[in-house]
């Protein structure tokens, strides 16, 4: 049975969202491969959108993308409207997915990294940041992408422990199945 406790939900997208400010505004800038830099802000997106989802999941993007509007150099407004779209299609099954299938996870968030990053990197080419097409996909998406996959990895290895569902090599332990079905 999943019990809708809004104060737990409350208090860990509290959390999420200071370590993941922390995080953007201490350790992404520290961190570049190419032009890229891990999108610490998108990763509190995806987490949330993949635990939560629905209408807090589309409200926590929203107010994630404006504070990385007010401390990027960016145009303000881009990432407010990426990010709750992001939120949208990642969060549209309205369930924890994080503790359900924590690894299945992976491919859909990067492709929506990769997509909000190029959409991203397009309107800065737009913007007169970027100088070319193929500056803006090969130098700051793709690194951008890669180093945000990379900073989603241990908040999906915490959260997935902390529900018990990342299991390498099958159950162990009192948990495990009597009933297996094949060899596993």
């Amino acid at each position: 049975m999943q019990v809708n406790d809004r104060n737990r939900d409350r208090r860990s997208i509290g959390v999420l969202a200071v370590v993941s400010l922390l995080c953007q505004l201490g350790i992404a800038p520290a961190i570049a491969l190419g032009n890229g830099h891990p999108d610490f802000a998108f990763v509190f997106v995806a987490v949330v959108a993949f635990t939560i989802g629905g209408e807090t999941g589309v409200l926590a993007a929203f107010f994630a993308g404006l504070v990385f509007d007010l401390s990027s150099t960016g145009p303000i407004g881009l990432m407010a409207l990426l990010f709750p779209i992001a939120a949208y299609a990642l969060g549209i099954e309205v369930r924890d997915r994080i503790a359900e299938e924590p690894v299945m996870t992976i491919i859909p968030f990067v492709i929506a990294a990769f997509c909000v990053a190029v959409c991203y990197n397009i309107a800065m080419l737009l913007y007169g940041v970027t100088d070319s097409f193929f500056d803006a996909l090969v130098f700051r998406a793709l690194p951008t992408t890669f180093l945000t996959f990379l900073a989603y990895l241990p908040f999906l290895f915490i959260l997935g422990r902390a529900h018990g569902g990342i299991r390498v090599g099958g159950s162990s332990g009192k948990h495990r199945s009597r009933y297996t079905l094949g060899n596993r």
